[in-house]
């Protein structure tokens, strides 16, 4: 029997075009405090994710955070890499602002227009399904950058 990792890379083979979207789960620790949609914390969690894209670390397709964890539909700079770019991005917000993240993050490659539209419907109903809210235009805590009739590759 093989012995589990205790540690997951999230290394992007190179076969996989530098444009590949990610959909990205990050979950806060059980012991965090505070949650993600606290007024002032989710407001510098959402500016991080424009900071990062504004720098060219991430684009970002959509991104909603939950009381206690955040999915995300991202691309990443293939120089930086996922790994290494979300890590930064949790060490910061865990230095700055106290958030406590379990150690790793969920990744799955969007590999068709079809899924993307598919998990961009289920991340966008995500509060609604957790009755945070009646429709997803209510929920306040997200980004979303992407338009319907935008053209993406896959």
């Amino acid at each position: 029997m093989t012995p589990l990792k205790s540690k997951l890379h999230h290394n992007t083979p190179g076969w996989v075009p530098d444009v590949a979207i990610f959909h990205i789960r990050i979950r806060c620790a059980s012991n965090n405090q505070l949650p993600l949609t606290h007024d002032e914390l989710g407001l510098k969690l959402l500016s991080s994710i424009h900071y990062y894209a504004n720098r060219q670390l991430w684009s970002c397709y959509l991104f909603v955070l939950m009381p206690d964890h955040v999915h995300a539909l991202l691309s990443f700079d293939h120089t930086k890499g996922m790994s290494q770019t979300v890590r930064n991005w949790k060490r910061y917000h865990a230095s700055h602002h106290g958030v406590l993240w379990q150690e790793n993050f969920f990744d799955h490659r969007i590999r068709s227009e079809q899924e993307f539209s598919e998990k961009y419907a289920y991340i966008e109903r995500n509060p609604v399904a957790k009755n945070l809210c009646a429709t997803p235009e209510e929920w306040p805590w997200k980004i979303s950058s992407w338009e319907p009739d935008a053209y993406i590759r896959f």
